[in-house]
C-alpha cells in the first residue's frame, strides 16, 4: 500500500500511509484508538471502494482496484472484523459458505458436499463440531475458528484479524494464535490488529506503527528468525503515542475527606437466568469507601460481570438474597432506574451492546442517564444537553470535530470515554467500572486512568472490574479475588502480587480462611 490518503467529512483518517507485507509473514499493526488502523484495512479489503481514497495497492507486484469486498476475496484477500459476521441461528457450516454456497449442476445447494467440505476445514482450524451444530451454541473462541474456516474456504492468502482476541479468554486465545502461526507455515500471510503488546512481541514478525493516521515506522520484532522477542513493549507505546510512558498509572492524588462507607453489598446471592439450580453469585459481601478504588480479579466466569449487573438494577440473573446499602443507607436495587436513583452507576463491558445507542450521537448518548435534569416541563432542553456534552468531548479529549457524531462511527477509546462521560455526568456515589479499557491502546488507557484516579479523589466510591492483573495492582487500594462465586481473599495494596492473586483466583473451594 503506497500513498493511502483517505477522508471523511471534517477528518483525514489516513493520510499518505505505506505499508509491506511479505508472503508467509505475520505483520502487526499498532496504534492508539483512532489511529486509522481499521480504516487502513477497509481500504485494502474493498470496504471502502477503489476511487474514495488516494494512493495504490499493490497485489502480487500488480496494481489492484478492489470496487468491493467480494473483489478483495477473489484475490486471496480475507478481512475478519473484531465484531463476528456470523449468524447465531445458522449451523457451522451454513456459516461457512455463507455468500458461496456449494452448489450442485443444477444450482442447488449440495448439502452433503457443503458438510464434507466444512468438516475438512474444521479440522484444519482444529475443532471437532459438527458442522451442522448452531453458531449460536459455541463459544466465542469457536466462533473466531469459524471466522477462519471461513476464510480458508475462500482460498485466502492474506488474512486479516482485527483484534481477534479482544473478548477471548487466555485459553482461547492461545489456540488462535497457534492457529495464525500454523497458517504461516503454510504459506498464509497474516494482518494482526491488536492492542495486546505480549501478543504480538510473541507471534508477530514484524510491527508497523501508525499514529494520527500517518505510517511512522515498521520495526522487525526479532532480528532473525526463531529468536526470543527483542522488540520491547516500551519500544513499541514510544512509537505509537510519540513519547515515554514512564509510568502506566498516574500518581495516585489522595481523598482528602473522611473515608466512609460508600458501598456495602451483604450476604448477596443470584442463580442463573435459565438454570435456577445454578447459583452464581455465592454470598458475596464487599465494601468500599469514599475515595477508594477496590478491584475484582477473577478468571472467566468467576461471577465478576453477573455481580455487577445484578446489583446494578438486578439486570442480571434471579435475585436470591442480599441487601446493599450506599452510604449507610439500606437502598432498593429492584430496576435499574431504582439502582440510579441509589448512587449507582454501571459502566458494562459490553458498550456496544448494553453502554452505548451507537446510531445516536455523542449529544443524546451523554444526557441518556441525566435526562430528568435536562428537562422543562417534559421537554429536554437541547441547549443544556449540547453544552454538557462539549464539556466532556473537551474534558475526556473524546477525539471527534462535533458532539454530532454518530457514537458507532467513533473508535473504541472514544466510545468508551462516551460511556464514562453519561455516567460522571449523572454523578454517582459509587461506580462500578467493568473491564473499562478493554479494547483500548495504552495512551487511551492511561487517560481512563486519570479519570477514575480524578473521580476517587473527588470522593467518589470506585469498584473495578477487570482480567488484566496489572491493571488492579496499578490502580486499585484493595483487591477482592473471585472463584466459582465467591469471594476467596481480600487483598491490600501493600500485599498484592499477580501470584498472590492468581493463587487466590484458581481456588476451587472458598473458606472463610484467605490466609
Amino acid at each position: 500500500m503506497r500513498g493511502i490518503t483517505k477522508t471523511f467529512p471534517g477528518v483525514r483518517a489516513l493520510s499518505d500511509v505505506t505499508l509491506s507485507v511479505r508472503a508467509g509473514e505475520i505483520h502487526a499493526i499498532c496504534g492508539e484508538n483512532g489511529a486509522g488502523k481499521s480504516t487502513l484495512m477497509k481500504v485494502l479489503s474493498g470496504v471502502h471502494a477503489h476511487g474514495t481514497y488516494d494512493g495504490e495497492i499493490l497485489f502480487d507486484g500488480e496494481p489492484v482496484a478492489f470496487k468491493d469486498i467480494r473483489a478483495s476475496e477473489r484475490r486471496g484477500i480475507v478481512i475478519i472484523h473484531q465484531e463476528l459476521a456470523l449468524v447465531p441461528h445458522l449451523s457451522i457450516a451454513e456459516n461457512i459458505f455463507l455468500g458461496n454456497e456449494q452448489t450442485s449442476a443444477g444450482g442447488f445447494i449440495d448439502w452433503n458436499g457443503t458438510l464434507r467440505r466444512a468438516s475438512k476445514l474444521l479440522k484444519r482450524v482444529g475443532l471437532r463440531e459438527n458442522p451442522q451444530t448452531p453458531v449460536a451454541d459455541i463459544g466465542v473462541g469457536k466462533q473466531q475458528l469459524v471466522e477462519i474456516a471461513k476464510a480458508l474456504s475462500k482460498e485466502v492468502r492474506l488474512l486479516i484479524l482485527d483484534e481477534p482476541t479482544a473478548a477471548l479468554n487466555d485459553e482461547d486465545s492461545a489456540t488462535l494464535l497457534a492457529l495464525i502461526a500454523e497458517l504461516r507455515e503454510q504459506g498464509i500471510a497474516s494482518i494482526l490488529i491488536s492492542h495486546k503488546l505480549g501478543e504480538i512481541r510473541q507471534i508477530a514478525d514484524a510491527v508497523t506503527i501508525l499514529r494520527d493516521g500517518q505510517s511512522i515506522e515498521t520495526l522487525p520484532v526479532r532480528e532473525r528468525p526463531g529468536a526470543e522477542a527483542e522488540l520491547s513493549e516500551d519500544r513499541i507505546i514510544r512509537g505509537m503515542v510519540g513519547r515515554d510512558l514512564d509510568h502506566r498509572f498516574p500518581a495516585r492524588t489522595a481523598y482528602e475527606g473522611e473515608q466512609t462507607l460508600a458501598l456495602e453489598v451483604s450476604g448477596w446471592t443470584v442463580r442463573h437466568p435459565v438454570d435456577p439450580q445454578r447459583t452464581v453469585v455465592d454470598d458475596v459481601s464487599l465494601t468500599v469507601r469514599r475515595g477508594e478504588i477496590v478491584g475484582i480479579a477473577g478468571l472467566m466466569g468467576a461471577g465478576r460481570t453477573e455481580l455487577a449487573m445484578s446489583v446494578f438494577g438486578r439486570s442480571y440473573g434471579s435475585y436470591r438474597a442480599g441487601t446493599v446499602a450506599v452510604n449507610g443507607r439500606t437502598v432498593q436495587t429492584k430496576t435499574v432506574p431504582a439502582a440510579v436513583a441509589a448512587g449507582i452507576a454501571y459502566v458494562t463491558e459490553d458498550r456496544k451492546r448494553y453502554g452505548l445507542n451507537l446510531i445516536d450521537n455523542i449529544n443524546r448518548n451523554v444526557s441518556l442517564a441525566s435526562l430528568p435534569g435536562m428537562t422543562r416541563r417534559g421537554v429536554v432542553d437541547e441547549h443544556h444537553e449540547r453544552a454538557v456534552a462539549e464539556r466532556y468531548r473537551t474534558s475526556m479529549n473524546i477525539k471527534t470535530p462535533t458532539v454530532f457524531e454518530q457514537v458507532g462511527r467513533l473508535s473504541g477509546g472514544n466510545q468508551q470515554k462516551v460511556v464514562l462521560s453519561k455516567w460522571i455526568h449523572a454523578d454517582p456515589q459509587v461506580l462500578i467500572l467493568d473491564e473499562p479499557t478493554r479494547g483500548i491502546d495504552v495512551g487511551a488507557k492511561y487517560e481512563i486512568y486519570a479519570v477514575i484516579d480524578a473521580l476517587a479523589a473527588r470522593g467518589k466510591a470506585v469498584l473495578l472490574i477487570s482480567s488484566e492483573l496489572p491493571e488492579l495492582l496499578g490502580m486499585c487500594d484493595r483487591i477482592y479475588t473471585m472463584a466459582e462465586g465467591r469471594l476467596t481473599a481480600e487483598v491490600t495494596r501493600a500485599e498484592a502480587t499477580q501470584e498472590v492473586l492468581m493463587r487466590q483466583m484458581t481456588r476451587r473451594h472458598p473458606t472463610e480462611d484467605w490466609s
